[in-house]
C-alpha cells in the first residue's frame, strides 16, 4: 500500500478497533486525536505513531495533517466534526474518509461548495465508509444495475449487535428529531413511528418501522433514485412508543439533558465485545420499484455491524492508496462498486428476486 494514513479519533470504541484491526494486517496507520492520555496509551501498545490536535484551530490541523495522504476520521458526534475535517483536508489535499451515519453529513459531503473545490484539489471525499452505508449502499447500486428504470428504492437492515458508546450518542442527539425520506429527490422529514411495513431482510417477515438512515442521503447520489426510504424491523408495540417521541422532543433537545445523557453513556455504555460481534450477523434487505410497479429485491448476509465497518473502512482505505482515482465526493459503491460488500471477510453473496 502507498501512502501515510492517519486514523483520527482512535481513542473511541470503533476507532480502536480498527486500528487494532490495521496493525494485525500489518498496517501502520498514524493514530490522531485530542484524548492525550487514550491516543499515546494505544499508540505505544501498538507501536505507532502519534499525533495530538484539536479541530478548534486550523493552523493546529494542518499541522497534524503534514505528511499524511489519507484521513479516516472516526471522531464524533460527525454533525461537529466532519465539516472542520473536510475542510482542512481539502486544504492540505488529503484524501478524506469517515464511518458517519448522519444524513446531514452526507448532504454537506456531497454538497458542490465541498465536492467541486475536492475536485480541483484532487481529494476524494467519501463519507459513510463503514457499516451505514456500506452494505446498503451496494444494494442500492445492485438494484439500480438490475432494474435502471427505478423510481422508487427501499433499504434496510436487521441485526442483533450492541451499540457503541459514539453510537448512542449520535442516538441520543437525533432524540429530538423525527424520521426522514427522500421524495421526488427532496430528503423530506415526517415523525418517527407513522411509516410501518412488514419485511423479510433475511430471516423471515417481520413487521419494520422507517428510519432516518444515511442511505436517504447517499443511495441518492448512488442510483439517482428520486423516492428512498430506509427501514428497520421493529416490534408494533415499540412502533407505538416512537409515535409518542414526538410529544417529548423539546425536552429531549434541551442542552443540558443532552449533556447528562452523554456522561451517562461515558459511564454505563462500552460497546459489544468480540464474542458479541462473531455472534450476530447482520442481514441486509433492498426494494427497487418501477413506475409501472416492476420490482426486485436483493438481499445479503453480513459479518457484525462493527466487524463490517472496521472491515469496510480498512479495505476502501487500502484501495484508495493503491489507486490514483479522480478528486471529488463519492459514495463507497461509488467508489469501489456493488460487488465491494461481497468482497468483505463474513459476507455472502447478493440474493436476488
Amino acid at each position: 500500500m502507498n501512502g501515510t494514513w492517519m486514523i483520527y479519533g482512535a481513542n473511541g470504541y470503533t476507532g480502536e478497533l480498527i486500528a487494532r484491526t490495521a496493525v494485525e494486517q500489518g498496517l501502520k496507520p498514524i493514530l490522531g486525536g485530542r484524548n492525550k492520555e487514550k491516543i499515546h496509551a494505544l499508540a505505544r501498545e501498538l507501536g505507532l505513531e502519534s499525533r495530538l490536535f484539536s479541530l478548534n484551530e486550523s493552523a493546529n490541523v494542518q499541522e497534524g495533517l503534514a505528511g499524511v495522504d489519507l484521513v479516516l476520521h472516526c471522531a464524533g458526534p460527525f454533525s461537529v466534526t466532519s465539516a472542520p475535517m473536510i475542510e482542512s483536508c481539502i486544504e492540505a489535499g488529503v484524501h478524506y474518509l469517515d464511518i458517519t451515519g448522519e444524513i446531514g453529513v452526507f448532504e454537506h459531503a456531497h454538497a458542490p461548495a465541498q465536492s467541486n473545490r475536492a475536485q480541483e484539489a484532487g481529494v476524494v471525499i467519501c463519507s459513510g465508509v463503514g457499516f451505514d452505508v456500506v452494505p446498503t449502499d451496494c444494494i442500492a447500486l445492485k438494484l439500480k444495475e438490475l432494474l435502471p428504470n427505478a423510481t422508487h428504492l427501499s433499504l434496510g437492515f436487521d441485526s442483533d449487535s450492541g451499540i457503541s458508546p459514539g453510537t448512542y450518542k449520535t442516538m441520543l442527539q437525533g432524540l429530538s428529531s423525527g424520521s426522514a425520506e427522500r421524495k421526488n429527490g427532496i430528503i423530506t422529514e415526517f415523525p418517527l413511528g407513522t411509516k410501518h411495513r412488514f419485511i423479510d431482510f433475511g430471516r423471515g417477515s417481520r413487521s419494520a418501522m422507517a428510519i432516518p438512515w444515511g442511505d436517504v442521503s447517499t443511495a441518492f447520489y448512488t442510483t439517482g433514485i428520486p423516492n428512498i426510504n430506509t427501514w428497520i424491523p421493529m416490534p408494533t408495540y415499540k412502533i407505538l412508543g416512537a409515535r409518542l417521541m414526538k410529544w417529548l422532543k423539546p425536552i429531549l433537545a434541551k442542552p443540558m439533558l443532552q449533556r447528562i445523557l452523554r456522561t451517562w453513556v461515558d459511564k454505563s455504555i462500552t460497546g459489544p465485545n468480540e464474542e458479541a460481534r462473531k455472534n450476530s450477523p447482520a442481514y441486509i434487505w433492498g426494494e427497487a420499484t418501477t413506475a409501472t410497479g416492476e420490482k426486485r429485491t436483493v438481499r445479503i448476509q453480513t459479518a457484525n455491524v462493527y466487524s463490517l465497518t472496521v472491515y469496510g473502512a480498512l479495505a476502501i482505505t487500502t484501495r484508495l492508496l493503491e489507486r490514483d482515482l479522480p478528486g471529488g465526493s463519492y459514495t463507497p459503491a461509488t467508489l469501489f462498486g456493488s460487488e465491494l460488500i461481497e468482497q468483505l471477510p463474513g459476507s455472502g453473496s447478493f440474493q436476488i428476486e
